[in-house]
């Protein structure tokens, strides 16, 4: 039968029928995205096992009484992984012990981030001038960083004065790609 022998009411229906096979199709497609956009975000979270932690090349960005440095998070696995929210940063003597307490949070808003193999994310740590802050400032020799969600820490030699019973230090949300010294604000 061909298109022209159709009487209109014929081709209508032809015409809805076709609709529907669109409609169905289109679905059957965003379904699939769908399915795939899941995938992506049941990836497991970032371990450190899987993370190369690293701080950021340059001096810091500086401002009066703090200076900023990127703490990035590499994936050095072989299949992606998620990280959200803020890592867990200390500040460590020479003898290995803690000083003062914990970085504090600066509140941002906090996604997650999902590294593929080998990509990078960051969170920008700020460190308050120790002078400031206390009478009698301390050399720490390392930072102690937890991947947010993680318990177990990797080491990351940096000098730089501490208080024992002041926090001199301040960490954002960790945020998808390479933070930049002196660029990279959150």
């Amino acid at each position: 039968m061909s298109a022209s022998s159709l009487t209109g009411r014929q081709r209508h229906l032809v015409l809805i029928a076709g609709c529907c096979v669109a409609l169905i199709t289109a679905a059957t497609a965003s379904a699939g995205a769908a399915t795939r956009s899941a995938r992506a975000a049941s990836a497991p979270r970032c371990t450190t096992a899987r993370l190369e932690i690293w701080l950021g090349l340059g001096l810091g960005g500086g401002t009066a009484g703090s200076t900023f440095y990127p703490l990035e998070f590499s994936n050095v696995s072989h299949s992606a992984c998620t990280l959200n929210g803020f890592p867990g940063v200390s500040a460590v003597g020479g003898g290995g012990g803690q000083i003062g307490p914990a970085a504090g949070r600066n509140k941002q808003h906090h996604g997650t981030v999902t590294l593929a193999p080998g990509a990078t994310a960051h969170a920008i740590l700020r460190v308050v001038d120790a002078g400031a802050v206390c009478s009698s400032p301390v050399t720490a020799t390392s930072l102690k960083v937890f991947p947010p969600g993680a318990t177990r820490s990797e080491s990351i030699p940096f000098s730089f004065a501490a208080c024992a019973h002041s926090g001199v230090l301040v960490v954002g949300p960790v945020r998808a790609g390479v933070g930049i010294p002196g660029f990279t604000t959150s």
